[in-house]
C-alpha cells in the first residue's frame, strides 16, 4: 500500500526539518505511534498500535537525510510491517511557510483482507495520514494538538470515536435526514 499526503505549515522548511528529524516527537501527532527512539547513527526503533489491540515493532534505517529538505527511511531486518517513507520540506509559494509532502509505503498484514478489516474498524490508512499531518500542523503552529470537548482524551478517544473517511450519505440516510 502506498500513501501520500501534503500540508502547508506557516514555518520555514529548516525548522520543519529539525522538528521532524527529532524522531521522538513523531508520536505527539501520529496517533498510532507509541514510541520512536534512536538506537544509533541513522537507526531507530519504532513501536505502533495496530487493529485489535495489537502492537507492531520494527527497526528503521535512514536512507536519505538532506538537511532542511528531505528525510527518507525504510524498515530493516525482521520487521512486523515492512515499510518505507519519505518526507520533503518545500518552500511554499509566496514565502508562506513550508509544504510538507509525505509518502509512505508498507506491506499490510493479511493483504486485502487486512485492509478491509482495518477499514471496518475505522482504521482507514489514507485518512490516518491526513489526520496525522493535520495534527502536525497544529503542533508546529500552536504548540499543541487542539482537542474538542467531545474527544478530550486524544489517543484514548480513538476507540470511543473512530474516525472514518468522508462519504456521501446513502439514499436511506438522505431520506432519514429529510423526514
Amino acid at each position: 500500500m502506498k500513501l501520500t499526503s501534503t500540508t502547508t505549515v506557516l514555518r520555514p522548511p529548516e525548522e520543519m526539518y529539525t522538528f521532524w528529524r527529532d524522531l521522538g516527537r513523531l508520536p505527539t501527532f501520529m496517533v498510532h505511534l507509541d514510541e520512536v527512539r534512536e538506537t544509533g547513527p541513522g537507526r531507530s526503533h519504532w513501536r505502533a498500535s495496530a487493529p485489535f489491540g495489537q502492537t507492531v515493532e520494527w527497526e528503521a534505517a535512514t536512507t536519505l537525510d538532506e538537511a532542511g529538505r528531505r528525510i527518507a527511511w525504510r524498515s530493516v531486518g525482521d520487521a512486523d510491517v515492512q515499510n518505507a517513507g519519505e518526507v520533503r520540506f518545500v518552500p511554499a509559494p509566496g514565502s508562506r511557510g513550508t509544504e510538507v509532502h509525505v509518502t509512505l509505503s508498507y506491506d499490510v498484514p493479511a493483504g486485502p483482507l487486512g485492509r478491509a478489516v482495518a477499514k471496518y474498524f475505522g482504521e482507514e490508512p489514507h485518512q490516518q495520514l491526513d489526520d496525522d499531518l493535520r495534527r502536525f500542523k497544529q503542533v508546529v503552529e500552536t504548540g499543541e494538538v487542539v482537542r474538542s470537548d467531545g474527544a478530550p482524551g486524544g489517543k484514548r478517544a480513538r476507540e470511543e470515536f473512530p474516525q472514518h473517511p468522508a462519504r456521501p450519505l446513502s439514499d436511506d440516510e438522505l431520506a432519514e435526514v429529510r423526514s
